[in-house]
């Protein structure tokens, strides 16, 4: 499993990479392969607010439903579209063509309360 050593990851399986200003928001490797096949993604819209640790929308597979979480507060600036005719990037890309959002922070310094890679990794072998 990849896991991008200059991303943050938050303990709900969500990456965030750290772009001028704004932050791009997914789910990690780990967490699209533990929910197999994803058939539908649900984003908000361009312009609404994130709360940290409150769900912002929701991922369909064969298997379940589960809630993403953000990482971090902020405005939405920008909705991944493609996500909506090819919900599989989720599987076949998380970190490239499957980013969810992105969002500009009100407070960039709830960056530090998520973990870096190799914490992250941590977590994930000690489930």
């Amino acid at each position: 499993m990849s896991l991008p050593k200059d991303f943050r990851y938050s303990e709900e399986h969500e990456w965030v990479k750290e772009e001028d200003g704004k932050v791009r928001i997914g789910i990690t490797d780990f967490a699209q392969s533990e929910l197999g096949d994803i058939v539908f993604v649900e984003l908000p819209e361009v312009g609404e607010e994130l709360e940290v640790d409150e769900p912002f929308g929701s991922v369909e597979s064969v298997k379940t439903v589960s809630e993403l979480y953000a990482p971090i507060s902020g405005k939405v600036v920008e909705i991944n579209e493609e996500l909506e005719d090819s919900p599989e990037f989720v599987n076949e890309s998380p970190y490239e063509k499957a980013w969810m959002v992105v969002v500009e922070p009100s407070d960039s310094s709830q960056l530090d309360n998520l973990m870096n890679a190799e914490k992250y990794e941590e977590m994930i072998d000690a489930d």
